[in-house]
């Protein structure tokens, strides 16, 4: 998580220090006053500035009141699923209190981090974590799980208060479940764990684990929305929701392709490339095209390049319009 310490006083600079020596990586700013008093502390003006800081950072720490950091911040506030972490200390170091994105954000968790470096008490205010109840967006977010929906996971975050709600998933679920949640396919409004888009509930809330790795193979300066295209109707042929591709993998001399990145770049997923070699070395029962392998130096691209990640194909070879798709699934478990 990359975190930036915003402070605007002599016990706040102090206070800033020892908190960037605790965890390592984080960097700090102040105005120009304490920048030069401090040495070390970068110069920005905070009021200017803020706008580049929100941005450029997973997590903002004021030290200072919580009124400073709200009107800063406010101008730039946007989507919970987007805006940084952002926590307020005051400058004794005696409370650490989240104030956006507590959950996906993962403010929480940081403010129980810091608390327990500075010996500090934690303020959290988010109903769920208040009431010791289980937070399907905090939950998501700390296991790497894409949200299906965020109304939905409104739904259930303000229905678990008073009751009960049932989960079910494709992946085993453990014998003891957080309070709030009961293993049941039934129900009204429910939550289900896993990378295929099954609804068992009349309104469900799906979690999806970013699991998979996406091979693919295509002719030269294959458009991003071919290639999309592609990809989604496949998945659909399968049940597989597109959320849950965590990279794209491809042969190396495919690296350049616009397409391909672009196509990486809106799934939200690393894009990966292996040479020719490698990929035919991979052992394994491939499709294989003489006419691939003598275009690129691998008779099977798509597939060798999922299974490189060691997961085991769920989506076999795809011939769609010049593109080849397919997937492949890391070994996953639920763990609360």
């Amino acid at each position: 998580m990359k975190t930036c310490i915003i402070c605007f006083s002599d016990s706040g600079a102090m206070l800033a220090m020892m908190l960037k020596h605790l965890m390592d990586g984080a960097e700090v700013h102040s105005t120009e006053k304490y920048a030069s008093k401090y040495g070390f502390i970068s110069h920005v003006s905070p009021h200017s500035d803020m706008e580049s800081l929100f941005h450029s950072y997973d997590a903002l720490i004021f030290i200072s009141a919580c009124g400073i950091a709200v009107r800063l911040i406010a101008p730039f506030v946007k989507d919970k699923t987007k805006d940084p972490a952002v926590i307020v200390m005051d400058d004794r170091g005696r409370f650490v209190i989240p104030v956006l994105s507590g959950h996906i954000g993962g403010a929480n968790a940081l403010a129980e981090r810091i608390s327990d470096l500075m010996g500090s008490v934690p303020v959290i205010t988010t109903a769920t974590d208040g009431a010791g109840r289980f937070s399907c967006d905090a939950w998501a977010a700390q296991h790497g799980c894409a949200i299906s929906s965020m109304k939905t996971a409104k739904d259930i975050s303000a229905a678990i208060l008073t009751e009960d709600i049932p989960i079910s998933s494709e992946f085993e679920l453990p014998d003891v479940l957080p309070n709030g949640l009961i293993a049941s396919d039934e129900g009204e409004l429910g939550i289900y764990i896993g990378i295929r888009k099954n609804t068992p509930y009349k309104s469900t809330l799906r979690l999806v684990p970013r699991i998979v790795t996406l091979g693919i193979g295509c002719r030269r300066d294959m458009p991003a929305d071919a290639i999309m295209d592609a990809v989604r109707r496949t998945f659909a042929e399968h049940n597989i929701d597109i959320k849950s591709i965590s990279s794209l993998a491809s042969v190396d001399v495919k690296k350049d392709e616009k397409g391909l990145l672009e196509c990486a770049e809106e799934l939200g997923a690393a894009p990966v490339f292996y040479p020719a070699s490698e990929l035919e070395a991979l052992e394994g029962d491939y499709e294989e095209s003489e006419f691939v392998k003598k275009t690129v130096g691998t008779g099977n691209v798509c597939e060798r390049a999922a299974a490189m990640t060691g997961g085991d194909l769920i989506i076999r070879k795809t011939a769609c319009d010049g593109v080849t798709v397919a997937a492949a699934v890391q070994s996953w478990r639920i763990e609360f």
